[in-house]
């Protein structure tokens, strides 16, 4: 069986219009996944994530399988809402955690303390190596 190619700078649909296929590649999702942060961490589901890193209490790092081309790419973290309890914060850990080949985030209750927490989701855009 044959491989091949398609290779268009257009995309068109039959009644929307068409797109040029660069806002497509540049506003794709390069990275995400979902995992649980509780316990033994592990992903439950993701995109271009090599693996996870458990650095102690509510401090997770994200190892991408394909690098990205510089430490400027943007990411967003969020969790569920465990059982109606209050709601979670995350946030990135520090800019030494943010390289080309990983990401930290860190979770905090509304409080302010650091807990694990299940179900954290990740999102990641910029420029793959």
């Amino acid at each position: 069986m044959a491989l091949g190619k398609i290779k268009a700078d257009t995309l068109e649909h039959s009644t929307a219009g068409s797109l040029d296929t660069q806002y497509v590649v540049n506003g794709s999702a390069k990275a995400w996944n979902c995992f649980n942060g509780t316990g033994t961490i592990s992903l439950r589901d993701s995109l271009n994530t090599a693996s996870l890193t458990d650095n102690g209490l509510s401090n997770f790092d994200t190892n991408f399988t394909n690098s990205f081309a510089n430490d400027d790419y943007s990411f967003q973290a969020t969790n569920q809402n465990p059982s109606g309890a209050n709601p979670q914060i995350m946030a990135g850990t520090s800019a030494t955690s943010k390289t080309t080949g990983e990401f930290g985030v860190r979770c905090q209750n509304y409080a302010g303390t650091f807990s694990d927490v299940d179900g954290i989701m990740t999102t990641v855009h910029g420029d793959l190596a």
